[in-house]
C-alpha cells in the first residue's frame, strides 16, 4: 500500500512539474519565433517598410500582452484554486492554453499580428497555473527539506521548458532538419500535443491536494485586492521588494536576449535557439543538482546575496562583450546564479505563510515578477531604440537595487527566522 501511494505521489508530482514545463516552454519557444517574425529583415509577417522602431514596438506588444495577462492570471487563478481546488483550476488553465496555442497557429497562417497578440494574451492568462502547481507541490511536502527540494524541481522544470521551447522553435522550423515539413507553425502543433498529454496526466494521476471548498465570492477586481493584502504583511513586502528587482533584472536579460543578439551579431532563429538551450540547460543542472546541497550548507539569504552579485557582474561583462561566440559562455554564470536564487526565494515566500495561503503567496510571486516584466516589455522598445545596451543596463541597475534592499530590509528578525526555518 505504501509503495503504491509513493508511486501515485510520484506520478502526481510528475504531472505538476510537466505543467510548469509546458508553461515555460511557450516562453522559450516564442522568443526565437517572434524575433524571426518581426525583427529579422525580409520577414513577411510585418510590412517590409516598417522601421526598426516600429518593429521594436511590435515585439513589445507581443511580449507585453503575455506578461500583463500572466499578471492577472497568476493572482486570480491561484486564488481561485484555494476555493475550487487545485485540480479544477489547473484544468481550466490547460484548456485555455490549448485554445491560445491553436489561435497562434491561425495567426501565423494568416500573418495576422493582432490575432497573435490576442493568442499571446490568452496563453499568458492560462500561465496562471504555474503558481497553482507550486502550491500543490508545497501541499505534497511534509518537511522543510522536501519543500526546498520540490522548489528546486520547479526551477528544473522551468529550465527544461526553456530547453524544449527553443528546441521546438529551432529544429521544427528549420528546413535543413525537417525538410518540407518545417514551418514556424510546427512548434505550436508540438506544443498542442504536449498540452493534451498534460491534461490526460492531470485527470488520471493528480489527486486534489486542497480539499477545502469555499463559495467563490470575488471577481477579477479581486486581483488588485489579492495584491493589496500584502501591504499589511511586512515580511511579505520585504520579500516582494527584492524579488521584484531580481526578476526584472533577469527578465531584462532573458526577454531581450534574442532581440539583442539579432541586432548586435545578426543571429538567426537556430543560433538564438541554441543560446536559449544553453540558458535552460544551465538552469536545469544547477537547480536540480546544487540547490539542495547548497541550501543545507549555507543560509538562504547569504546564497541569494552572492547569486545576485554574480548576476549583476555577469550581465555587465555580457554587455561589454563584442565577440559573438563568447556570448554563449558568458550566459552561463548569469543563469547559474539565477538558478540558485529562484527556488530559495520561493522557499522563503512559502515559509512566510501557512498552508491555507500557499496558493495566494505563489500567486503573489508570479504577479510581482510579471508586473515588473510587463513594465520592462513596454519600456524595452524605447530603451533599445535609444541604445542597444539600454535594456541590459536597466537589468544591471535592478540587480544593484535588489542588493541594496537585501542589506536594508533583510536584517530584521522576521527574515532571519525564515532563513533558518
Amino acid at each position: 500500500m505504501k509503495r503504491e501511494r509513493r508511486e501515485a505521489m510520484g506520478w502526481s508530482r510528475f504531472a505538476l512539474l510537466l505543467l510548469v514545463l509546458v508553461d515555460v516552454m511557450g516562453q522559450g519557444m516564442i522568443f526565437p519565433i517572434v524575433n524571426t517574425l518581426v525583427m529579422v529583415p525580409g520577414s513577411t509577417f510585418v510590412p517590409r517598410g516598417d522601421s526598426l522602431a516600429i518593429r521594436e514596438i511590435d515585439f513589445s506588444l507581443l511580449t507585453a500582452a503575455f506578461y500583463i495577462s500572466w499578471f492577472f492570471g497568476g493572482a486570480y487563478i491561484s486564488k481561485l484554486s484555494d476555493y475550487i481546488g487545485r485540480k479544477k483550476a489547473i484544468l481550466v488553465c490547460l484548456f485555455g492554453a490549448l485554445f491560445g496555442y491553436g489561435l497562434a497557429v491561425v495567426a501565423l497562417l494568416w500573418s495576422n499580428l493582432a490575432l497573435l497578440v490576442l493568442a499571446r494574451a490568452i496563453t499568458g492568462f492560462s500561465a496562471g497555473n504555474q503558481p497553482i502547481a507550486q502550491a500543490a507541490l508545497v501541499d505534497l511536502s511534509t518537511t522543510s527539506a522536501e519543500r526546498n527540494r520540490n522548489m528546486g524541481y520547479v526551477t528544473a522544470a522551468i529550465a527544461l521548458g526553456l530547453i524544449i521551447g527553443p528546441l521546438f522553435a529551432g529544429t521544427l522550423s528549420d528546413p535543413s532538419i525537417m525538410g518540407s515539413y518545417a514551418s514556424l507553425e510546427l512548434p505550436f502543433y508540438a506544443a498542442l500535443v504536449l498540452i493534451l498529454i498534460n491534461i490526460a496526466l492531470i485527470i488520471i494521476f493528480f489527486e486534489e491536494t486542497n480539499q477545502t471548498r469555499r463559495k467563490i465570492d470575488f471577481g477579477l477586481s479581486e486581483v488588485f485586492l489579492v495584491l493589496w493584502r500584502a501591504h499589511s504583511r511586512p515580511t511579505i513586502l520585504k520579500l516582494c521588494a527584492v524579488f521584484l528587482f531580481v526578476e526584472v533584472g533577469l527578465s531584462a536579460f532573458y526577454i531581450y536576449l534574442n532581440n539583442y543578439m539579432v541586432l548586435r551579431f545578426g543571429f538567426d532563429t537556430l543560433q538564438n535557439s541554441i543560446l536559449m538551450i544553453i540558458f535552460g540547460s544551465v538552469l536545469a543542472l544547477v537547480s536540480s543538482l546544487l540547490v539542495g546541497p547548497i541550501s543545507q550548507r549555507f543560509s538562504k539569504v547569504a546564497t541569494i546575496v552572492v547569486s545576485v552579485t554574480v548576476m549583476g557582474v555577469g550581465l555587465l561583462v555580457f554587455t561589454v562583450n563584442d565577440v559573438a561566440w563568447l556570448s554563449y559562455f558568458l550566459t552561463v554564470p548569469i543563469v547559474a546564479a539565477f538558478a540558485l536564487t529562484l527556488p530559495l526565494m520561493f522557499s522563503l515566500f512559502s515559509a512566510a505563510v501557512d498552508e491555507s495561503e500557499q496558493g495566494w503567496i505563489m500567486g503573489i510571486t508570479i504577479s510581482s515578477s510579471t508586473g515588473g516584466q510587463f513594465i520592462l516589455a513596454i519600456a524595452g522598445a524605447s530603451l533599445m531604440t535609444a541604445n542597444i545596451h539600454g535594456v541590459f543596463i536597466a537589468g544591471i541597475t535592478c540587480f544593484a537595487i535588489a542588493l541594496g534592499l537585501i542589506f536594508l530590509l533583510w536584517r530584521q528578525p522576521d527574515i532571519r527566522a525564515l532563513d533558518y526555518g
